[in-house]
Protein backbone atom coordinates (compact mmCIF):
# COMPACT_ATOMS: atom_id res chain seq x y z
CA UNK A 1 0.00 0.00 0.00
CA UNK A 2 1.15 3.30 -1.08
CA UNK A 3 2.01 6.02 1.77
CA UNK A 4 2.19 9.77 1.15
CA UNK A 5 3.91 11.78 3.95
CA UNK A 6 1.75 13.94 6.57
CA UNK A 7 2.61 17.78 4.13
CA UNK A 8 2.87 21.03 6.34
CA UNK A 9 -0.22 22.44 4.41
CA UNK A 10 -2.03 20.38 6.28
CA UNK A 11 -0.59 20.08 9.23
CA UNK A 12 -0.37 24.08 9.44
CA UNK A 13 1.34 25.18 12.29
CA UNK A 14 0.76 22.42 14.45
CA UNK A 15 3.56 21.03 16.86
CA UNK A 16 5.26 18.28 15.43
CA UNK A 17 5.87 16.82 18.49
CA UNK A 18 3.83 15.82 21.95
CA UNK A 19 5.26 15.35 25.55
CA UNK A 20 6.45 11.53 26.22
CA UNK A 21 5.11 9.84 29.75
CA UNK A 22 6.15 6.78 31.42
CA UNK A 23 5.14 3.57 29.88
CA UNK A 24 2.71 2.66 32.74
CA UNK A 25 0.35 5.97 32.16
CA UNK A 26 -2.34 6.59 29.66
CA UNK A 27 -1.88 10.29 30.03
CA UNK A 28 -1.91 12.20 26.96
CA UNK A 29 -0.97 15.69 28.02
CA UNK A 30 0.14 17.78 31.45
CA UNK A 31 -2.39 20.07 30.81
CA UNK A 32 -5.87 19.58 30.07
CA UNK A 33 -6.81 19.86 26.71
CA UNK A 34 -10.03 20.45 25.16
CA UNK A 35 -10.83 18.96 21.49
CA UNK A 36 -14.23 19.62 19.64
CA UNK A 37 -16.45 16.84 18.11
CA UNK A 38 -18.89 16.08 15.50
CA UNK A 39 -20.72 12.89 16.55
CA UNK A 40 -23.66 11.64 14.85
CA UNK A 41 -25.23 8.58 15.25
CA UNK A 42 -29.00 6.92 14.77
CA UNK A 43 -29.44 6.58 18.39
CA UNK A 44 -28.28 10.28 19.41
CA UNK A 45 -27.51 13.34 17.29
CA UNK A 46 -23.88 14.24 19.27
CA UNK A 47 -21.67 13.79 21.74
CA UNK A 48 -22.97 13.67 25.33
CA UNK A 49 -20.02 15.49 27.33
CA UNK A 50 -21.41 13.54 30.74
CA UNK A 51 -21.12 10.00 29.69
CA UNK A 52 -19.52 8.30 32.38
CA UNK A 53 -17.22 6.64 29.97
CA UNK A 54 -16.12 10.22 28.80
CA UNK A 55 -15.34 11.21 32.29
CA UNK A 56 -13.41 8.31 32.89
CA UNK A 57 -11.37 9.23 30.06
CA UNK A 58 -10.86 12.54 30.57
CA UNK A 59 -9.59 11.64 33.84
CA UNK A 60 -6.74 9.20 32.48
CA UNK A 61 -6.00 10.77 29.55
CA UNK A 62 -6.26 14.30 29.90
CA UNK A 63 -8.00 15.25 26.85
CA UNK A 64 -11.96 16.55 27.18
CA UNK A 65 -14.28 16.08 24.51
CA UNK A 66 -16.58 19.09 23.59
CA UNK A 67 -19.56 18.76 21.59
CA UNK A 68 -19.74 20.38 18.15
CA UNK A 69 -22.23 18.19 15.88
CA UNK A 70 -23.80 19.40 13.01
CA UNK A 71 -27.54 18.56 12.13
CA UNK A 72 -28.53 17.97 15.61
CA UNK A 73 -32.09 18.25 14.20
CA UNK A 74 -32.02 15.76 12.06
CA UNK A 75 -31.88 11.54 12.67
CA UNK A 76 -29.51 11.76 9.10
CA UNK A 77 -26.64 10.66 9.46
CA UNK A 78 -25.21 11.38 6.14
CA UNK A 79 -27.09 14.71 6.15
CA UNK A 80 -25.26 15.85 8.79
CA UNK A 81 -22.32 15.34 7.56
CA UNK A 82 -23.00 17.25 4.37
CA UNK A 83 -23.76 19.91 6.44
CA UNK A 84 -20.81 19.88 8.58
CA UNK A 85 -18.76 19.27 5.12
CA UNK A 86 -20.40 22.60 3.96
CA UNK A 87 -19.58 24.79 7.15
CA UNK A 88 -16.09 24.62 6.32
CA UNK A 89 -14.93 25.08 9.98
CA UNK A 90 -15.07 21.70 11.04
CA UNK A 91 -14.31 20.44 14.64
CA UNK A 92 -11.57 18.57 15.62
CA UNK A 93 -12.62 14.90 15.35
CA UNK A 94 -15.20 14.11 12.74
CA UNK A 95 -17.43 10.67 13.79
CA UNK A 96 -20.26 8.91 13.78
CA UNK A 97 -22.30 6.61 11.58
CA UNK A 98 -21.29 5.77 8.46
CA UNK A 99 -18.65 8.09 7.95
CA UNK A 100 -15.96 6.08 5.64
CA UNK A 101 -17.51 7.09 2.33
CA UNK A 102 -17.51 11.23 2.78
CA UNK A 103 -14.09 10.97 4.56
CA UNK A 104 -12.64 8.46 1.83
CA UNK A 105 -13.92 11.00 -0.95
CA UNK A 106 -12.92 14.24 0.56
CA UNK A 107 -9.76 13.46 2.44
CA UNK A 108 -7.71 13.11 -0.36
CA UNK A 109 -8.97 16.82 -0.96
CA UNK A 110 -7.84 17.74 1.83
CA UNK A 111 -10.94 17.82 4.49
CA UNK A 112 -9.64 14.96 6.75
CA UNK A 113 -5.87 14.08 7.63
CA UNK A 114 -4.03 10.84 6.55
CA UNK A 115 -3.66 8.80 9.35
CA UNK A 116 -0.85 6.13 8.20
CA UNK A 117 2.03 8.39 9.50
CA UNK A 118 0.85 9.33 12.28
CA UNK A 119 -0.40 5.63 13.39
CA UNK A 120 3.05 3.98 12.40
CA UNK A 121 5.14 7.19 14.95
CA UNK A 122 2.70 8.21 17.93
CA UNK A 123 -0.30 5.01 18.00
CA UNK A 124 1.49 1.46 18.91
CA UNK A 125 -1.93 -0.31 20.04
CA UNK A 126 -3.80 0.75 16.61
CA UNK A 127 -0.65 -0.57 14.41
CA UNK A 128 -0.03 -3.62 16.61
CA UNK A 129 -3.95 -4.37 15.97
CA UNK A 130 -3.50 -3.69 12.17
CA UNK A 131 -0.30 -6.18 12.11
CA UNK A 132 -2.47 -8.54 13.73
CA UNK A 133 -5.26 -8.40 11.45
CA UNK A 134 -3.59 -8.25 7.69
CA UNK A 135 -6.11 -6.68 5.05
CA UNK A 136 -8.43 -4.42 7.29
CA UNK A 137 -6.40 -1.45 7.27
CA UNK A 138 -6.66 -1.90 3.33
CA UNK A 139 -9.77 -2.20 3.33
CA UNK A 140 -10.90 0.94 5.09
CA UNK A 141 -8.24 2.76 2.76
CA UNK A 142 -9.04 5.68 0.45
CA UNK A 143 -8.26 5.39 -3.37
CA UNK A 144 -4.87 8.12 -3.03
CA UNK A 145 -3.73 4.68 -0.23
CA UNK A 146 -3.88 6.69 2.89
CA UNK A 147 -6.55 5.55 5.62
CA UNK A 148 -8.12 8.75 7.15
CA UNK A 149 -10.72 7.47 9.89
CA UNK A 150 -10.21 5.15 12.53
CA UNK A 151 -13.05 2.55 12.17
CA UNK A 152 -15.69 0.58 15.11
CA UNK A 153 -14.14 -3.20 14.60
CA UNK A 154 -16.37 -5.75 15.69
CA UNK A 155 -16.09 -8.99 17.17
CA UNK A 156 -16.53 -12.16 16.80
CA UNK A 157 -17.68 -14.30 14.17
CA UNK A 158 -21.25 -15.46 14.29
CA UNK A 159 -24.53 -12.77 14.12
CA UNK A 160 -27.70 -14.35 12.65
CA UNK A 161 -28.78 -17.73 12.91
CA UNK A 162 -31.78 -19.78 11.44
CA UNK A 163 -34.01 -20.53 14.60
CA UNK A 164 -36.81 -23.05 14.87
CA UNK A 165 -39.70 -23.94 17.24
CA UNK A 166 -38.46 -27.35 18.41
CA UNK A 167 -41.18 -27.45 20.57
CA UNK A 168 -43.81 -27.35 17.40
CA UNK A 169 -41.33 -29.75 15.29
CA UNK A 170 -42.27 -32.48 18.43
CA UNK A 171 -45.75 -31.97 18.85
CA UNK A 172 -45.72 -32.85 14.87
CA UNK A 173 -42.99 -35.44 15.09
CA UNK A 174 -40.76 -34.17 12.65
CA UNK A 175 -37.21 -33.65 12.62
CA UNK A 176 -34.98 -30.58 12.04
CA UNK A 177 -35.36 -29.96 8.67
CA UNK A 178 -31.59 -30.66 6.84
CA UNK A 179 -32.47 -30.10 2.97
CA UNK A 180 -34.00 -26.70 1.40
CA UNK A 181 -37.41 -29.66 0.15
CA UNK A 182 -37.37 -30.67 4.17
CA UNK A 183 -37.80 -26.96 5.12
CA UNK A 184 -40.77 -26.81 2.45
CA UNK A 185 -41.73 -29.82 4.06
CA UNK A 186 -41.54 -28.28 7.82
CA UNK A 187 -43.11 -25.06 6.92
CA UNK A 188 -45.58 -26.87 5.25
CA UNK A 189 -47.18 -28.69 8.20
CA UNK A 190 -46.82 -25.32 10.21
CA UNK A 191 -49.29 -23.91 8.76
CA UNK A 192 -51.40 -26.71 8.13
CA UNK A 193 -51.08 -29.26 10.73
CA UNK A 194 -52.26 -26.40 13.86
CA UNK A 195 -49.10 -26.80 15.53
CA UNK A 196 -50.17 -23.80 18.45
CA UNK A 197 -53.51 -26.21 19.21
CA UNK A 198 -56.10 -23.34 18.95
CA UNK A 199 -58.24 -24.94 15.89
CA UNK A 200 -57.32 -21.83 13.31
CA UNK A 201 -54.87 -21.63 10.50
CA UNK A 202 -53.32 -18.80 12.03
CA UNK A 203 -49.68 -19.77 12.11
CA UNK A 204 -46.90 -17.94 10.36
CA UNK A 205 -44.26 -20.71 9.51
CA UNK A 206 -41.57 -18.10 8.23
CA UNK A 207 -41.44 -14.47 9.94
CA UNK A 208 -38.53 -11.95 10.13
CA UNK A 209 -38.64 -8.71 11.63
CA UNK A 210 -36.52 -6.79 8.78
CA UNK A 211 -38.15 -7.84 5.59
CA UNK A 212 -34.70 -8.09 4.18
CA UNK A 213 -34.13 -11.22 6.17
CA UNK A 214 -36.45 -13.15 3.93
CA UNK A 215 -33.92 -12.38 1.33
CA UNK A 216 -31.88 -15.18 3.30
CA UNK A 217 -33.85 -17.88 1.99
CA UNK A 218 -32.64 -17.14 -1.70
CA UNK A 219 -29.51 -19.07 -0.04
CA UNK A 220 -31.35 -22.08 -0.22
CA UNK A 221 -31.33 -22.24 -3.89
CA UNK A 222 -27.26 -21.47 -4.10
CA UNK A 223 -28.08 -17.35 -4.59
CA UNK A 224 -27.07 -14.36 -2.71
CA UNK A 225 -28.72 -11.79 -1.12
CA UNK A 226 -25.98 -9.50 -0.32
CA UNK A 227 -22.16 -9.93 0.14
CA UNK A 228 -21.31 -7.96 3.66
CA UNK A 229 -23.49 -7.52 6.72
CA UNK A 230 -24.84 -4.74 4.86
CA UNK A 231 -28.12 -5.78 2.76
CA UNK A 232 -28.22 -5.90 -0.83
CA UNK A 233 -24.82 -5.58 -0.79
CA UNK A 234 -22.38 -6.62 -3.83
CA UNK A 235 -20.33 -9.64 -3.46
CA UNK A 236 -17.15 -11.12 -4.68
CA UNK A 237 -17.26 -14.35 -6.60
CA UNK A 238 -15.33 -17.36 -6.79
CA UNK A 239 -13.27 -16.35 -9.35
CA UNK A 240 -12.45 -13.30 -7.65
CA UNK A 241 -14.94 -10.68 -9.51
CA UNK A 242 -17.21 -8.15 -8.32
CA UNK A 243 -20.93 -8.37 -9.15
CA UNK A 244 -24.48 -8.27 -7.79
CA UNK A 245 -26.42 -10.95 -6.38
CA UNK A 246 -29.89 -9.55 -8.04
CA UNK A 247 -28.23 -10.20 -11.60
CA UNK A 248 -27.39 -13.63 -11.50
CA UNK A 249 -29.52 -16.32 -12.73
CA UNK A 250 -29.49 -18.30 -9.39
CA UNK A 251 -31.19 -15.14 -7.92
CA UNK A 252 -34.04 -15.91 -10.50
CA UNK A 253 -34.63 -19.15 -9.58
CA UNK A 254 -34.19 -18.26 -5.95
CA UNK A 255 -36.44 -15.11 -6.26
CA UNK A 256 -39.23 -17.58 -8.55
CA UNK A 257 -39.28 -19.98 -5.22
CA UNK A 258 -39.69 -17.38 -2.33
CA UNK A 259 -42.81 -16.30 -4.63
CA UNK A 260 -44.09 -19.80 -4.62
CA UNK A 261 -43.63 -20.20 -0.92
CA UNK A 262 -45.05 -16.46 -0.25
CA UNK A 263 -48.32 -17.46 -2.04
CA UNK A 264 -48.64 -20.78 -0.03
CA UNK A 265 -48.50 -18.81 2.83
CA UNK A 266 -45.53 -20.08 4.34
CA UNK A 267 -44.02 -16.22 4.31
CA UNK A 268 -45.46 -13.49 6.91
CA UNK A 269 -48.38 -12.22 4.41
CA UNK A 270 -47.59 -8.84 6.17
CA UNK A 271 -43.61 -9.46 5.59
CA UNK A 272 -42.56 -6.18 3.81
CA UNK A 273 -44.93 -4.12 6.87
CA UNK A 274 -45.25 -5.75 9.65
CA UNK A 275 -41.78 -4.09 10.81
CA UNK A 276 -39.38 -4.69 14.07
CA UNK A 277 -42.37 -5.45 16.41
CA UNK A 278 -43.32 -8.97 14.46
CA UNK A 279 -40.69 -10.95 16.12
CA UNK A 280 -42.09 -9.81 19.64
CA UNK A 281 -45.74 -9.91 18.30
CA UNK A 282 -45.67 -13.53 16.60
CA UNK A 283 -43.52 -15.36 18.89
CA UNK A 284 -45.67 -14.10 22.09
CA UNK A 285 -48.84 -14.33 20.53
CA UNK A 286 -47.73 -18.52 20.23
CA UNK A 287 -47.56 -17.69 15.97
CA UNK A 288 -44.37 -17.47 14.31
CA UNK A 289 -42.10 -20.63 13.50
CA UNK A 290 -39.04 -19.94 11.91
CA UNK A 291 -36.94 -16.81 11.31
CA UNK A 292 -33.46 -16.04 10.66
CA UNK A 293 -32.05 -13.47 13.34
CA UNK A 294 -29.28 -12.56 15.96
CA UNK A 295 -28.46 -15.52 18.38
CA UNK A 296 -28.11 -13.71 21.54
CA UNK A 297 -31.79 -11.40 21.48
CA UNK A 298 -33.89 -14.25 19.43
CA UNK A 299 -32.85 -16.91 21.98
CA UNK A 300 -33.76 -15.16 24.72
CA UNK A 301 -37.64 -15.39 24.13
CA UNK A 302 -37.38 -19.02 25.75
CA UNK A 303 -37.07 -17.82 28.97
CA UNK A 304 -39.17 -14.41 28.19
CA UNK A 305 -42.30 -16.47 27.31
CA UNK A 306 -41.35 -19.97 29.96
CA UNK A 307 -44.91 -18.97 31.85
CA UNK A 308 -46.97 -17.76 29.00
CA UNK A 309 -46.25 -20.65 26.62
CA UNK A 310 -45.92 -23.48 27.93
CA UNK A 311 -42.53 -25.90 26.37
CA UNK A 312 -41.71 -23.16 24.42
CA UNK A 313 -38.50 -24.19 22.38
CA UNK A 314 -37.11 -21.19 20.29
CA UNK A 315 -33.75 -22.70 19.32
CA UNK A 316 -30.59 -22.28 16.32
CA UNK A 317 -30.51 -25.25 13.81
CA UNK A 318 -28.30 -25.52 11.36
CA UNK A 319 -28.90 -24.07 8.01
CA UNK A 320 -30.32 -26.22 5.53
CA UNK A 321 -28.29 -27.62 2.75
CA UNK A 322 -29.49 -25.86 -0.48
CA UNK A 323 -30.79 -27.46 -3.85
CA UNK A 324 -27.01 -27.49 -4.75
CA UNK A 325 -26.41 -29.34 -1.37
CA UNK A 326 -24.41 -26.47 -0.11
CA UNK A 327 -25.13 -25.65 3.79
CA UNK A 328 -24.09 -21.44 4.94
CA UNK A 329 -24.95 -19.06 7.02
CA UNK A 330 -24.44 -15.87 4.73
CA UNK A 331 -24.49 -13.45 7.59
CA UNK A 332 -21.37 -13.00 9.91
CA UNK A 333 -19.95 -10.17 11.85
CA UNK A 334 -17.68 -8.08 9.13
CA UNK A 335 -14.83 -7.24 10.87
CA UNK A 336 -14.76 -3.69 10.06
CA UNK A 337 -17.67 -0.68 10.11
CA UNK A 338 -18.04 2.47 7.86
CA UNK A 339 -18.21 4.03 11.26
CA UNK A 340 -15.66 5.39 13.78
CA UNK A 341 -13.75 8.29 14.01
CA UNK A 342 -11.44 10.70 11.77
CA UNK A 343 -9.20 14.14 12.26
CA UNK A 344 -10.48 17.02 10.13
CA UNK A 345 -8.11 19.62 8.85
CA UNK A 346 -8.90 22.08 11.37
CA UNK A 347 -7.25 19.81 13.25
CA UNK A 348 -4.63 21.98 15.75
CA UNK A 349 -2.87 18.98 17.57
CA UNK A 350 -3.26 16.12 15.69
CA UNK A 351 -0.68 13.88 17.65
CA UNK A 352 -2.21 14.35 20.65
CA UNK A 353 -5.45 13.19 19.13
CA UNK A 354 -3.87 10.09 17.35
CA UNK A 355 -2.58 9.15 20.77
CA UNK A 356 -6.20 9.97 21.99
CA UNK A 357 -7.81 7.61 19.42
CA UNK A 358 -4.63 4.88 20.58
CA UNK A 359 -5.64 5.18 24.33
CA UNK A 360 -8.85 3.15 23.26
CA UNK A 361 -7.22 0.27 21.90
CA UNK A 362 -5.10 -0.16 25.20
CA UNK A 363 -6.32 -2.37 27.51
CA UNK A 364 -7.91 -0.02 29.89
CA UNK A 365 -9.32 2.12 27.01
CA UNK A 366 -10.91 -0.80 25.45
CA UNK A 367 -12.45 -2.33 28.43
CA UNK A 368 -13.95 1.27 28.80
CA UNK A 369 -15.01 1.91 25.64
CA UNK A 370 -16.74 -2.01 25.77
CA UNK A 371 -17.57 -2.41 29.60
CA UNK A 372 -18.36 1.03 30.67
CA UNK A 373 -16.33 2.24 33.76
CA UNK A 374 -14.91 -0.94 36.09
CA UNK A 375 -16.02 -0.42 39.62
CA UNK A 376 -19.70 0.87 38.56
CA UNK A 377 -20.90 -1.58 35.94
CA UNK A 378 -18.47 -4.18 35.99
CA UNK A 379 -15.82 -5.52 38.11
CA UNK A 380 -12.03 -8.06 36.83
CA UNK A 381 -12.86 -10.87 38.09
CA UNK A 382 -9.79 -13.67 37.88
CA UNK A 383 -8.16 -11.22 35.08
CA UNK A 384 -11.85 -11.01 33.02
CA UNK A 385 -14.12 -8.31 32.99
CA UNK A 386 -17.45 -9.26 34.49
CA UNK A 387 -20.47 -7.36 34.55
CA UNK A 388 -22.57 -6.75 37.77
CA UNK A 389 -25.53 -8.38 38.40
CA UNK A 390 -27.78 -5.68 38.33
CA UNK A 391 -26.46 -4.96 34.45
CA UNK A 392 -26.98 -8.42 33.87
CA UNK A 393 -30.43 -9.13 35.82
CA UNK A 394 -32.02 -5.48 34.70
CA UNK A 395 -35.17 -5.19 32.59
CA UNK A 396 -33.20 -3.06 30.25
CA UNK A 397 -31.01 -4.73 27.47
CA UNK A 398 -26.93 -4.42 28.27
CA UNK A 399 -26.27 -3.00 25.05
CA UNK A 400 -28.85 -0.41 25.91
CA UNK A 401 -27.60 0.38 29.49
CA UNK A 402 -24.28 0.63 27.63
CA UNK A 403 -25.12 2.86 25.23
CA UNK A 404 -26.38 5.24 28.45
CA UNK A 405 -22.67 5.07 29.96
CA UNK A 406 -21.22 6.06 26.84
CA UNK A 407 -19.78 2.41 25.73
CA UNK A 408 -20.42 0.82 22.91
CA UNK A 409 -21.22 3.56 20.88
CA UNK A 410 -19.43 4.46 17.30
CA UNK A 411 -16.44 5.51 17.78
CA UNK A 412 -13.12 3.91 16.84
CA UNK A 413 -12.32 0.93 18.96
CA UNK A 414 -12.36 -3.13 18.79
CA UNK A 415 -15.25 -4.20 20.49
CA UNK A 416 -14.58 -7.28 22.65
CA UNK A 417 -17.10 -10.11 22.32
CA UNK A 418 -16.86 -10.87 25.71
CA UNK A 419 -19.40 -7.92 26.57
CA UNK A 420 -22.13 -9.98 24.47
CA UNK A 421 -21.22 -13.48 25.22
CA UNK A 422 -22.23 -12.79 29.02
CA UNK A 423 -25.62 -11.79 28.44
CA UNK A 424 -26.27 -14.78 25.63
CA UNK A 425 -28.35 -17.29 26.79
CA UNK A 426 -27.44 -20.56 27.35
CA UNK A 427 -29.44 -21.92 24.17
CA UNK A 428 -27.23 -18.98 22.11
CA UNK A 429 -24.55 -20.62 23.26
CA UNK A 430 -25.46 -24.43 22.48
CA UNK A 431 -26.48 -22.92 19.07
CA UNK A 432 -22.91 -20.85 18.30
CA UNK A 433 -20.88 -23.92 19.33
CA UNK A 434 -23.53 -26.05 16.81
CA UNK A 435 -22.58 -23.62 13.94
CA UNK A 436 -18.90 -23.38 14.70
CA UNK A 437 -18.21 -27.34 14.34
CA UNK A 438 -19.51 -26.74 10.68
CA UNK A 439 -17.56 -24.70 8.26
CA UNK A 440 -20.36 -22.40 7.10
CA UNK A 441 -19.32 -18.89 7.33
CA UNK A 442 -17.77 -17.27 3.52
CA UNK A 443 -15.83 -14.36 3.01
CA UNK A 444 -17.27 -10.83 3.05
CA UNK A 445 -17.32 -7.81 1.00
CA UNK A 446 -15.04 -5.20 2.47
CA UNK A 447 -15.79 -2.40 0.06
CA UNK A 448 -14.02 -0.10 -2.16
CA UNK A 449 -12.52 3.18 -2.27
CA UNK A 450 -13.64 5.43 -5.29
CA UNK A 451 -11.57 8.02 -6.58
CA UNK A 452 -13.29 11.10 -8.28
CA UNK A 453 -14.60 9.39 -11.63
CA UNK A 454 -15.83 6.41 -10.11
CA UNK A 455 -17.83 8.22 -7.46
CA UNK A 456 -19.29 9.63 -10.31
CA UNK A 457 -19.95 6.56 -12.34
CA UNK A 458 -21.40 5.13 -8.63
CA UNK A 459 -23.86 8.52 -8.37
CA UNK A 460 -24.95 8.61 -12.07
CA UNK A 461 -26.30 4.90 -12.23
CA UNK A 462 -26.69 2.84 -9.04
CA UNK A 463 -29.55 4.38 -6.59
CA UNK A 464 -31.52 4.23 -9.45
CA UNK A 465 -30.63 0.42 -10.59
CA UNK A 466 -30.68 -0.31 -7.06
CA UNK A 467 -34.63 1.56 -6.47
CA UNK A 468 -35.31 -0.24 -9.67
CA UNK A 469 -34.23 -4.29 -8.01
CA UNK A 470 -35.75 -3.91 -4.77
CA UNK A 471 -38.77 -2.39 -6.36
CA UNK A 472 -38.92 -5.57 -8.80
CA UNK A 473 -37.88 -7.75 -5.98
CA UNK A 474 -40.71 -7.15 -3.75
CA UNK A 475 -43.31 -7.32 -6.97
CA UNK A 476 -42.53 -10.86 -7.89
CA UNK A 477 -42.74 -12.22 -4.25
CA UNK A 478 -45.87 -10.58 -4.11
CA UNK A 479 -46.67 -11.75 -7.30
CA UNK A 480 -47.15 -9.38 -9.50
CA UNK A 481 -45.54 -11.10 -12.41
CA UNK A 482 -43.15 -13.82 -12.88
CA UNK A 483 -39.16 -13.29 -12.01
CA UNK A 484 -39.25 -16.54 -15.00
CA UNK A 485 -41.03 -14.95 -17.43
CA UNK A 486 -39.46 -11.53 -16.96
CA UNK A 487 -36.05 -11.82 -16.49
CA UNK A 488 -34.58 -11.19 -20.00
CA UNK A 489 -36.75 -7.66 -19.93
CA UNK A 490 -34.95 -6.77 -16.54
CA UNK A 491 -31.70 -7.99 -17.35
CA UNK A 492 -32.11 -5.41 -20.77
CA UNK A 493 -33.76 -2.60 -18.07
CA UNK A 494 -30.45 -3.01 -15.76
CA UNK A 495 -27.95 -3.49 -18.46
CA UNK A 496 -29.62 -0.37 -20.17
CA UNK A 497 -29.48 1.53 -16.74
CA UNK A 498 -25.86 1.53 -16.24
CA UNK A 499 -25.31 -1.75 -14.24
CA UNK A 500 -22.51 -3.16 -16.67
CA UNK A 501 -20.94 0.02 -16.19
CA UNK A 502 -21.08 0.16 -12.30
CA UNK A 503 -19.61 -3.32 -12.62
CA UNK A 504 -16.73 -2.22 -14.56
CA UNK A 505 -16.07 0.14 -12.35
CA UNK A 506 -16.45 -1.86 -9.06
CA UNK A 507 -14.04 -4.57 -10.32
CA UNK A 508 -11.66 -1.55 -11.10
CA UNK A 509 -11.71 -0.10 -7.80
CA UNK A 510 -11.56 -3.79 -6.08
CA UNK A 511 -8.43 -4.63 -8.49
CA UNK A 512 -6.60 -1.48 -7.33
CA UNK A 513 -7.28 -1.95 -3.62
CA UNK A 514 -6.76 -5.84 -3.05
CA UNK A 515 -4.89 -6.72 -6.21
CA UNK A 516 -6.88 -9.61 -6.31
Amino acid sequence: MRKLPLTLAILGTTALAAPTFAEDTLRIVEDPLDLTIHFHWPRSQGYNEEYPVELAAREMTGIRLHDKTAGKNSTDSAEAMNLLLAMGNMPDIVGGFLIQQPVNQYGPEGAFMPLNELVEEHAPHIKAFWEAHPGLKEAISAYDGNYYYIPYLPDGKYGRAWFIRQDWLDKLGLEQPQTVDEYYAVLKAFREKDPNGNGLKDEIPYFSRQWEEVLRLLNLWDARSSGSDTYHDFYVTEDGKVAHPYAQEAYREGIANIAQWYAEGLIDPEIFTRGSSSRDYLLSENLGGATHDWFASTSGYNAALADKIPGFNFIPFLPPASAGGVRMEEHRRIPIKPDGWAISHSNKHPIETIRYFDFWFTEKGSNLANFGVEGKTWDMVDGEPVYKPEVLESDSPVNSQMYLEGAQIFRGYPQDYRYEWQWTSEAARKGIELYDQHDLLIDQFLGVAFNKDEQAVYDKYWPSIRTYMLERQQAWILGSGDIRTDWDSYMKTLSRMGYDQVIEMMNTAYQRQYGG
